[in-house]
Formats: C-alpha cells, structure tokens, sequence
C-alpha cells in the first residue's frame, strides 16, 4: 500500500475536522449568495477552492465554516447574520452531505452516518459590535467559535497585523474570553498580536484554539505561533490548526506578498480581494514578479515543528480555503488533504498521530469547552458588563 493509499484509507475512519473554509465569503463576494450561480453540489473548480465532491475526495468529515465579514463593513452584525443565513442556505440545500453541528457529539454522529459535520466560527471581535448579547446571540445562532480579531484591532484586542493599541486584551476583552468560556464557545487566537494570546491564556478557563495558523519558528509571520504560546496552549488543553497560507508558511513568500499586497491597493482592491477582476491583477503581478511556491512538504515542516513544541495531542488542520489567492502545490483545493498525511506518514508519523492530527484533537477540544460551559453556568449568569463599564477611555 502507497503512502498516499494508507492516507486515504485513515481518512475514511478518521476524517478531517478543518478549522477554517471562508466559502460563505466567496460565496457572498462572487455572486451575492446566489446559491443556484454556485452551486457546491456540482464542479466549481473555476470559481472555488470548495465543493462537495472535492470535500468528499479530500476526506473531510467536519468543516468550520468562517461567517467573516471584514473589518470596514458599515454594519458588521448584520453582514455576520448573512453569513450565518448562507451557511443555513446550504445546509438546507445538501443535506445528504452537510449536517449541522453545534457540538463534539454532533460531530461524532455526523462521522457515524457519513455526512460532513457543518460547524461556524465568526472570524474577528468585531462582529459583536462591543456587545456580550451581541456575542450570545450568536452562540444560539450556532457560531461555535470567534476569532477575537482579524486583520485590524478591535476596541478591547490587538491584532498580529496592526499598531498596538490595547497592548492585548482590555478588562472588556478579558471578560468577552470569560462568556465565550461561560457560553461553550471556543476563544480562537489565530490573527491576535502575541500579547492578546497571552492575555487570553490567562483569561481562559477552557482551552483555546488557533483555527487556521502555522508555527513562528518556522516561518516569521505575526499570524504565526511563538514557541512559549504553542507551550502553554498545550498545557491548556488546546489546538493549533495549521494552515495553508503559503505567505504564513514559507518565509521566502513573505516579502513577495507585501510587494503583491501593495499592487493590488494601487489598482484599487483591497489585498484579500478574491474576485474575478481582483485575481487578473493578481495574475499580471505574479507574471511579473513570479511568486515563491509552498509545497505539501512546506506545511508539513510547520506540523513537525508544532508537533515538537505542543505536543501530538495540540495540532490540528485549519486550510484557509476560499480565503487565499494562491495554495500550495499538493494543496490545491479541499481535495488535497491526503496529500499531506502522505508527506507525513513518509516522516514518521503514525496513525495514531493523524487520527488525532486531523479528528480527535478537534473534537477533544470543543467537548472540553463544553464541560468547563456547563460548569460556570452553574455558577454565574451572563454578564451584562459593557466596554463603557470597564474599560477607561483612551486619550
């Protein structure tokens, strides 16, 4: 049996839980949720890195599905509410192949019955609008984690990729950690500046996740993981979901990619831009100044560095899809997952180690969420704190 054999017949039993897919994004920015135009169930390899047949292919067995909305957006509740309604939209349309799935218990009944357990995670603080019921609403809608920031800070967290500002969490962010740990929902660090993971770590009551960031020490990214946070994630029980970003996971894309960013702002879009037009300027760019390519191998190193620092019990598969220009080669599109198991069964690892690399450290982890939830709800009430009430103004 070929390596690439035995990856695919571990995924049968032991799928991939995957941390992160922006397809409602994509869906939202190609064709504004027409779900006919795109439909998942059919071939959109010209469109998208996600369909069904090609999660099928991939042997994804649960996929976190991003309700982003960026950071600029007017009314950014309401956009989050779209993006939960399309992730509703397609459940409904595809229930064969898509479950809903609000806990690790879901999860393990859709593995049962071979359907792709659909879980949400909301990417970035902003989407609360400062509001703890804001937060709570969205956990009865079904979001089951949040990125405390994106790409910019938010009024209580700093991001990876802005100016400091709170030099972490605010007392405000410091409580929003305590009612995603009350409600059951994961606390996600990928995207925060090292001092808010830190701060969360001290925050948190239950174990956090990163759901789609690769290792520091490999590559020299913000969005990565410094050593001593994939240490203490551990020590908490957590999961780092590696992605597959190929400007977070190989060092040589890194520059190239603030040069294609700044193009792209000179032509009028904005860097994460994944439309037709978008993508031609891309393109010309990449003509131009060809881009340095990540590999299977490139994100491999990164899980053989987590492994080492976190421990095999802490790492976790997060690919980013649909919200990235370019993969790496093997990596494609979702199809690509046993691809990567290959590459690591030729290093070493078991499969023992992949069970847990791609479903039990997912699923161990939003069960523990849900343990320490049903303990402090015992024990307190939501809070009614505002950022007013605890946060001093600034300046």
């Amino acid at each position: 049996m070929t390596s690439l054999e035995a990856a695919r017949e571990l995924l049968s039993e032991f799928p991939v839980v995957d941390g992160h897919n922006d397809l409602p994004w994509a869906l939202r920015a190609q064709v504004r949720y027409d779900l006919d135009a795109r439909d998942i169930a059919a071939d959109q390899s010209a469109h998208l890195h996600t369909h069904i047949p090609r999660l099928r292919a991939g042997g994804v067995g649960a996929q976190y599905w991003s309700v982003y909305v960026r950071t600029d957006s007017p009314d950014p509740v309401a956009a989050t509410l779209e993006q939960i309604d399309c992730v509703r939209q397609l459940l409904a349309r595809h229930p064969e192949d898509l479950r809903p799935a609000l806990t690790a218990a879901d999860m393990e009944a859709a593995r049962g019955e071979g359907r792709i357990a659909s879980l949400m995670g909301a990417e970035g603080g902003h989407s609360i609008a400062n509001s703890l019921g804001t937060l709570r609403g969205l956990y009865r809608l079904g979001v089951r984690y949040m990125t405390l920031t994106h790409n910019d800070n938010v009024d209580w967290a700093d991001s990876a990729t802005d100016e400091p500002k709170a030099g972490g969490l605010t007392a405000f962010g410091r409580e929003v950690v305590r009612e995603m740990n009350r409600l059951g929902m994961l606390v996600d660090l990928s995207h925060v500046a090292a001092t808010t993971m830190r701060d969360a770590l001290d925050a948190s009551s239950a174990p956090v996740i990163f759901s789609h960031s690769s290792a520091r020490a490999v590559c020299d990214h913000p969005r990565n993981v410094p050593d001593d946070v994939l240490e203490r994630l551990a020590a908490g029980g957590g999961v780092a979901m590696v992605t597959f970003v190929p400007k977070f996971v190989l060092q040589a894309a890194v520059d190239w990619t603030a040069a294609a960013d700044e193009n792209m702002r000179a032509h009028g879009f904005h860097p994460l831009d994944t439309t037709a037009q978008a993508m031609k300027v891309h393109r010309a760019f990449e003509e131009r100044q060809p881009r340095p390519v990540a590999t299977v191998a490139t994100v491999a190193d990164h899980l053989d560095h987590m492994r080492e620092a976190a421990g095999i019990d802490h790492v976790g598969i997060g690919g980013d899809y649909d919200g990235t220009a370019f993969t790496p080669e093997g990596l494609a599109d979702v199809s690509g997952y046993p691809n990567l198991l290959a590459e690591l069964l030729d290093r070493g690892w078991s499969k023992a180690d992949l069970a847990k690399l791609t479903w039990k450290n997912a699923v161990r982890v939003l069960d523990a969420a849900e343990d320490v939830a049903r303990g402090l709800q015992a024990a307190r009430p939501p809070s009614n704190a505002t950022i007013e009430s605890l946060d001093a103004p600034v300046g």
